[in-house]
């Protein structure tokens, strides 16, 4: 079964959109679990010292679009990919 390289992209993007919205979200909302979670994906490191809270809406939206056209691009390499090796 051959993906189609433009859905796969497109669905893709989408899904990194909604999930960088609901980690925004998060991080607003509640920020000392967000600082947890995140810690406990980096193997326990200290990011205490880094972390800051501080989402504004020019951040939000840098990191809605450069995270969804990158979330098009894995989607699209994925996909072509995928193509190339179903056919060997």
């Amino acid at each position: 079964m051959k993906h189609d390289v433009q859905g796969t992209a497109k669905a893709t993007a989408v899904t990194v959109a909604v999930i960088y919205i609901v980690c925004a979200l998060g991080v607003l909302l509640f920020s000392n679990v967000s600082m947890t979670i995140a810690q406990s994906w980096f193997h326990g490191l200290d990011l205490s010292k880094i972390y800051t809270s501080n989402v504004t809406v020019g951040s939000f939206i840098l990191g809605l679009v450069t995270s969804t056209t990158g979330g098009w691009l894995i989607g699209y390499v994925f996909a072509t990919a995928y193509n190339y090796f179903v056919k060997k």
